[in-house]
């Protein structure tokens, strides 16, 4: 009596070519690139930017401030565009600073924004209208932005080298049909007698 080995056999498959399980292993390659390192890249470019523009919010805040000012003068008729502010008008604002006297300047005020109006106006350490520094949503959404770019990128990167390496092994794969053919298709060719 035999007793049969339950062990799997390693058999060769005939139809089986070096050139396919190259490209198995590259598509398990490409799969965990995808699903794994694409977010790590993501999520630590996320990381690295959100420590620097809190920073950098934090920056700005301690070396502006705000000062509540009445709008003096009619608002200019042309917009202008700073940044993420959108679309905004130049205008004279006043405003009395605490035991000082009464001071003006020119700064972007909001669109429909009339004489008479009280609006928040911004300014450096010499004195000059700037932006308003970035609040926390500014900061998650630049974050966000370039987090999804750096996992986009990674994406991107990863899917044309497959593209690249694609297009080499079928280059390869032709090759080694045509390698085969050479060999085979005379047998099966040859005008009988």
């Amino acid at each position: 009596m035999r007793t049969r080995s339950h062990r799997p056999r390693r058999r060769g498959n005939a139809l089986r070519r070096r050139s396919d399980v190259v490209e198995a292993w590259v598509v398990a390659v490409v799969a965990v690139l995808l699903c794994v390192a694409a977010p790590l890249a993501g999520t630590a470019a996320g990381l690295f930017t959100y420590d620097r523009a809190r920073t950098h919010a934090e920056e700005q805040r301690a070396e502006r401030q705000s000062v509540r000012a009445v709008v003096a003068g009619r608002p200019a008729s042309r917009p202008t565009v700073h940044g993420d502010r959108g679309h905004g008008y130049r205008a004279e604002v006043r405003w009395t600073e605490p035991g000082r006297q009464t001071r003006t300047a020119v700064a972007d005020v909001p669109a429909g924004t009339r004489a008479g109006d009280t609006v928040t106006v911004w300014f450096d350490s010499r004195g000059r209208t700037v932006a308003p520094p970035p609040n926390d949503v500014a900061v998650w959404q630049h974050t966000v932005a370039v987090g999804l770019g750096a996992a986009g990128g990674t994406a991107a990167i990863v899917l044309l080298g497959r593209a690249v390496e694609r297009r080499v092994a079928l280059r390869h794969l032709l090759a080694e049909w045509e390698r085969d053919w050479a060999r085979t298709g005379p047998a099966w060719t040859r005008r009988r007698a």
